[in-house]
């Protein structure tokens, strides 16, 4: 097993790169930028972004998960667990655990696994988890990122934010309680994410004394939830968080279970496919000229050459482009060729899926932040009404007549909340009519925006389908949308 365990809160392809480099290697791993780095803002960043996409390109086993549970369900034990039985703490991290168990009570040689993803001290101190704590780690299988999300309804927020990239979701539930209200909730969010696989793990089983009666009758509720919300791919495993049964190996007192364990799951279950064979599409970040703020990106010995160079910056969302495409710009539909990509401040002849990259084109056109350039032919349309399926985020209710920010992809533009269709009952599930849409709560909501945005249904193209409400004097994000239909 390989040995490494770290924090990874952003998406960065020279981070997963790094995840290849402690896996093979067996380094120790260092807390990685908490925050998403400015486009080229020097050379060295622009290169080891370039080493980072290769590894990202390369490497077919990288697999995202994230783990939600009520409070207490014993989810970041669970975590803890899988870490500890899958070799993946370092030594100082577990000595550090042991201390701190032993001053917490636990007997000579036992840990309190919760304390290697809950990282805040509030959390530590309350012996819950607040924050979304990501960890990566490997097997001989695939390299993982998991993001353990909060249990309190208050920070259900947080699940959205962990569950967004992931591949998977493994929801807990106590044995001993089954399905509640915030597991439907958790189960809706994992819907209205369109996360492609579920796990649900029946925790402290060993707390019913293994009963099969009581398991396959969780089993039964959390699978009929799963079926309403439409979650098709759903596994249930019966475990014990706090003894390791079916994390890591197969538990000889659940013999009447034959499946796959936790760990065996996680490393057999299909990742999210590549967007690679989608449509080219690359939302423009900003508009690089030698004299402005990025000339990092160009190589000094180039600078006189390109004197005149324009490039259009960004990350490509899907698809690939080479020199000589022919490609349309949104808004406008122009129509023009690309003649030259760079990759890092390198010059390429092509550029991938979740790389970020550089392009100039033949012609001048008025392209800026939020405008998108897509393969010629499949420009998307511009849209200034859509019907979303929305998470409250924010205190404050989503009401008709709301007067927000909406984010979609590089662009932001003002938008107007022009009716609340529908709010989710998480007791029934049914869709109920209603005149607002309060904190933690889901339900269907008809947006007008001031300028078109290229949406496309979030079934269909997740970057193109989500969208973010921000409040437009403080600048707090309200909600979290995924398009149901654009008009």
């Amino acid at each position: 097993m390989s040995t490494t365990v770290g924090s990874l809160p952003s998406r960065e392809a020279s981070e997963i790169s790094e995840i290849r480099e402690t896996a093979t290697e067996r380094r120790d791993s260092s807390t990685v930028s908490q925050s998403r780095r400015a486009v080229a803002v020097s050379r060295s960043v622009a290169e080891d972004a370039a080493t980072g996409t290769e590894a990202l390109l390369g490497d077919t086993t990288l697999f995202r998960f994230a783990t939600a549970g009520s409070v207490d369900d014993g989810k970041s034990t669970l975590v803890g667990r899988l870490l500890h039985d899958a070799k993946a703490i370092l030594a100082d991290q577990l000595e550090q655990v042991a201390r701190t168990s032993a001053d917490r009570g636990f007997a000579h040689g036992e840990f309190d696994f919760a304390l290697l993803t809950d990282g805040l001290r509030a959390e530590r101190e309350q012996g819950i988890t607040i924050d979304v704590a990501y960890r990566y780690f490997a097997t001989d299988a695939r390299s993982f990122i998991l993001a353990d999300c909060p249990g309190h309804v208050q920070y259900t927020r947080n699940m959205v934010t962990g569950s967004a990239t992931a591949d998977a979701v493994v929801v807990l539930i106590d044995a001993r309680k089954g399905v509640v209200e915030q597991t439907r909730r958790h189960l809706a969010v994992v819907s209205l994410l369109r996360v492609p696989h579920v796990i649900v793990a029946v925790n402290k089983i060993d707390l019913t004394g293994f009963d099969e009666e009581r398991f396959r009758a969780v089993e039964e509720q959390a699978l009929s939830v799963a079926a309403e919300l439409g979650l098709i791919d759903t596994h249930v495993i019966p475990v014990s968080a706090l003894e390791g049964d079916n994390v890591v190996d197969p538990s000889e007192r659940t013999p009447w279970y034959e499946g796959p364990t936790l760990r065996e799951l996680l490393e057999t279950l299909p990742a999210r496919a590549a967007e690679e064979d989608a449509a080219f599409r690359l939302p423009v970040q900003t508009v690089i000229r030698p004299q402005g703020g990025l000339s990092a990106l160009i190589d000094p010995a180039e600078a006189d050459a390109l004197r005149d160079y324009r490039g259009f910056a960004g990350r490509v969302s899907s698809g690939s482009v080479r020199v000589g495409d022919r490609v349309q710009v949104f808004p406008g539909g122009y129509e023009t060729t690309v003649t030259g990509i760079r990759v890092a401040g390198r010059v390429a002849e092509a550029a991938h899926t979740a790389q970020s990259i550089a392009v100039t084109l033949a012609d001048e056109v008025d392209a800026a932040r939020g405008a998108v350039i897509a393969a010629a032919g499949t420009v998307p349309a511009g849209h200034q009404e859509a019907e979303v399926e929305l998470f409250q985020l924010d205190e404050r209710p989503v009401a008709p007549g709301a007067r927000v920010l909406v984010k979609h992809g590089t662009a932001t533009v003002q938008a107007i909340v022009a009716e609340v269709l529908s709010r989710r009952d998480l007791d029934t599930l049914a869709l109920e009519d209603a005149a607002a849409l309060a904190v933690n709560e889901i339900g269907r909501v008809r947006i007008r925006f001031a300028s078109a945005l290229p949406l496309e249904p979030y079934a269909e193209d997740r970057e193109g389908g989500a969208l973010l409400l921000i409040h437009p004097v403080d600048g707090a994000t309200l909600a979290a949308a995924t398009v149901v239909a654009a008009a």
